[in-house]
């Protein structure tokens, strides 16, 4: 990592131009968000995998309090809904040539997205199983909603509309 940080730095100080440094810092910064999400989820999935706050502050060189703290309750990440028992997670990463077939997955097993960000969607499982549909976002919502389709999530320029189906979700 060290080696990759000093090639990257010397690349920064004396290969750019003046007139790119700030694309330069745009950049690292994107990367740095990619890296935080990536990160936040791999922790969440750690947890849900049944590793305890101890083993991943150890592999993340934190105390286990301060891992909690980071990654725990209370986060932004955490579910919005205030119900512990409602079980949410990031799905991701995934791409817009891929993200309609793993939500395809995802719906058959009782997931469906209530939000969207880089890469990633936040999604909330019921015991039903749900469809996804990407559309462009465009003007009235009304032959959608006639249709039963309900907003999951807005990430211009795409609406990421979610219709229970009121099958059983398939276990897995």
């Amino acid at each position: 990592m060290s080696d990759l940080n000093d090639t990257i730095g010397h690349a920064i100080l004396t290969g750019t131009d003046p007139a790119d440094q700030l694309a330069v810092v745009r950049r690292a910064a994107e990367a740095d968000l990619v890296a935080s999400d990536l990160l936040q989820q791999a922790v969440h999935a750690a947890r849900a995998g049944g590793h305890s706050w101890s083993a991943i502050g150890t592999t993340l060189g934190l105390t286990r309090q301060a891992a909690q703290q980071r990654f725990g309750k209370g986060n932004a990440t955490e579910s919005k809904s205030g119900d512990d028992s409602v079980e949410e997670r990031w799905l991701g990463p995934v791409t817009a040539f891929d993200e309609m077939a793993e939500l395809e997955i995802a719906g058959r097993l009782g997931w469906h997205t209530i939000g969207a960000g880089m890469l990633r969607h936040r999604v909330v499982r019921t015991p039903t199983q749900w469809e996804h549909r990407r559309v462009i976002w465009t003007g009235s919502l009304a032959r959608y909603e006639k249709d039963g389709w309900q907003v999951g999530a807005r990430a211009f320029p795409y609406l990421y509309l979610v219709r229970d189906t009121g099958t059983p979700a398939l276990a897995g």
